[in-house]
């Protein structure tokens, strides 16, 4: 009975640790992301606790920014899509002015040269999630981008 139950336990964790890895966790994304930079930007605990509030703090409004620019359908004549365009380039300005402003306030924390390896390494991260999103073929599963934004159809 106990191999039973033993070989039991390990279907379970199997199949529990194989659901896990194929959803998209906040948490441990921000966490991996933090380790990463760490790491790479060669941060201490004292760097990366003045460093990372300020990186979330930067993340929250950046998605706020990035909610306002997710158009739900294409506007329906070129006037509305002349407004769109604007309002896409005036959130992306907003975007750059947000950036420099906490690139500023993280090199009051940190010396610049870790700033900018911290900048690169959050680059670095992201380029590899996404590749590591990607099916072998090179394609998004399903045809979708994680969160299921749909795949760009002219490649």
């Amino acid at each position: 009975m106990k191999k039973y139950t033993v070989i039991l336990f390990c279907l379970l964790m199997t199949l529990t640790v194989s659901a896990q890895d194929k959803k998209f966790s906040p948490e441990k994304f921000q966490a991996d992301l933090e380790a990463f930079i760490t790491k790479e930007a060669h941060f201490d605990q004292q760097e990366a606790a003045k460093f990372f509030p300020l990186m979330r703090e930067l993340q929250a409004k950046q998605r706020a920014i990035y909610g306002r620019m997710r158009p739900t359908a294409k506007p329906g004549d070129d006037a509305k899509c002349a407004e769109s365009i604007r309002e896409w380039d005036k959130a992306n300005i907003e975007l750059k002015q947000l950036d420099q402003q906490y690139h500023k306030k993280m090199m009051q924390v940190v010396s610049p040269s870790k700033v900018f390896d911290a900048i690169m390494a959050e680059s670095r991260f992201h380029r590899q999630m996404m590749k590591g999103w990607q099916a072998p073929n090179g394609h998004f599963p399903n045809g979708k981008f994680p969160g299921g934004r749909p795949k760009d159809k002219r490649r």
